[in-house]
Formats: structure tokens, C-alpha cells, sequence
């Protein structure tokens, strides 16, 4: 028996996906504020590179932790957003394991309990390039 897959739910603002689970976060709080996330285009054609989402309702309380990998982009191009209420903190984590040293990002956004309904935060994730490495120089004398 194979199982279906699970709805997948769109922003009615921005048409963007929602990661799945990241709507109505804290009971009888409304998801208030839409956070886009953005990759450039450059970056889509990293095959190990992922975002780390976080939610933390208050500092001592991980609500929700989600990982959205890069070629989710691709698959998607409509683009991916969450939805929190006004309040908390997100993290957002850009990470690319392949690279040497590898690539680790990251961006705390709070959430002030006087947002208003309706703002929309956009997140902006640019990898590095990754370092070309070092040659050998030998010298010669003449």
C-alpha cells in the first residue's frame, strides 16, 4: 500500500509554496507574517546545499525546524515561503557541506508582537563562491 502524498499548500498573497507544516505554529495565534525565501540563481545549481529553517515561539522553545534543500527551488519555481504569528524568532541557515571549508550561513529575524497582518519578510540567500585553492608557487632562480 502506498501512501499518497500530502497536500501542498500555496500562499493566496504570493502564489509561493508553503514548506510543509509551517502554518498555524502556536494555537489561537493567526499566521501573521509571510516570509519569503529567495535563492539567487546562481546558487540553483548546487547539488549539497540546503536551508535550515527555524521557529522558536519563545527562547527556550523550538517550535518547528524544517530543511529545505536548494534543488527544492528548481523544482518549484514559484518559490517557497512559511508563515509565523507575531511573535518569536526565526532562524534561517544557509549551508552547503560540499565545499572545503564548507559553507555555513546564518540569519536570526524577531518577530515583534506589533507586526502587522499581512507583512511579508524576504530572505535573501547568496552562497559565497567557493574559494579557489591555494597553488604552490615555486620560485626560480635566473
Amino acid at each position: 500500500m502506498t501512501n499518497p502524498a500530502p497536500q501542498q499548500f500555496k500562499s493566496a498573497r504570493s502564489g509561493r509554496y508553503v514548506v510543509p507544516g509551517w502554518m498555524n505554529l502556536v494555537p489561537g495565534q493567526s499566521d501573521s507574517v509571510e516570509i519569503q525565501l529567495n535563492i539567487e540563481e546562481k546558487d540553483l545549481t548546487r547539488e549539497q546545499a540546503s536551508l535550515l529553517i527555524e521557529y522558536w515561539a519563545t527562547p527556550t522553545d523550538l517550535t518547528l525546524q524544517s530543511v529545505l534543500p536548494v534543488r527544492a527551488f528548481t523544482a518549484a519555481p514559484e518559490g517557497w515561503c512559511v508563515f509565523v504569528p507575531a511573535q518569536g524568532r526565526v532562524l534561517v541557515r544557509a549551508i552547503d557541506p560540499q565545499p572545503n571549508p564548507p559553507v555555513l550561513a546564518s540569519h536570526w529575524i524577531n518577530v515583534d508582537p506589533q507586526t502587522p497582518p499581512g507583512t511579508t519578510v524576504h530572505v535573501q540567500v547568496n552562497f559565497p563562491v567557493a574559494p579557489t585553492p591555494v597553488q604552490n608557487l615555486f620560485l626560480k632562480p635566473n
